[in-house]
């Protein structure tokens, strides 16, 4: 059983050419795909299963990505079901020079683990074992929507 903490990941991603829309910004497309995939590995680490993804919860773009940047996806899992994990998502424009950031997308996934066959599997309960994860755990619990 993982901590919230222990199932924090965070990767980067250079906006090139072939990454953007047609004003030169990060394409949406391609944000989400890189925030589903840092999410997915969160709750692998969590759940020691392969995890597929069986929710995205409000994916809100507030700001572009320029070409030559960098998009930063953090994840951290922060609660559980019976097979399924939940992962809040932030991705960032970052200055690769200077490394300032600004947060430019938020969303929730929830993930599902399955076996071998591809059939539903248990997870176990995340731990909350300090303040750093009742903090984030908090925070992604906030800022949950209902549909």
């Amino acid at each position: 059983m993982a901590t919230v903490s222990e199932t924090h990941i965070e990767n980067r991603e250079r906006i090139q050419p072939n990454d953007t829309n047609n004003y030169g910004g990060a394409h949406g497309g391609n944000i989400m795909r890189w925030m589903d995939e840092v999410g997915a590995l969160s709750a692998m680490r969590h759940a020691g299963e392969t995890c597929v993804t069986a929710h995205v919860n409000d994916l809100d773009f507030k700001r572009p990505i320029p070409q030559g940047d960098t998009c930063v996806i953090t994840a951290y899992a922060y609660a559980t079901g019976r097979t399924s994990i939940r992962v809040r998502l932030q991705a960032f424009h970052e200055a690769p020079r200077t490394g300032d950031r600004e947060q430019t997308t938020d969303s929730h996934f929830v993930f599902v683990a399955v076996d071998d066959e591809g059939t539903p599997t248990r997870v176990p309960e995340i731990a909350v074992e300090s303040e750093r994860c009742e903090r984030l755990q908090e925070t992604a619990l906030a800022g949950e929507t209902t549909d």
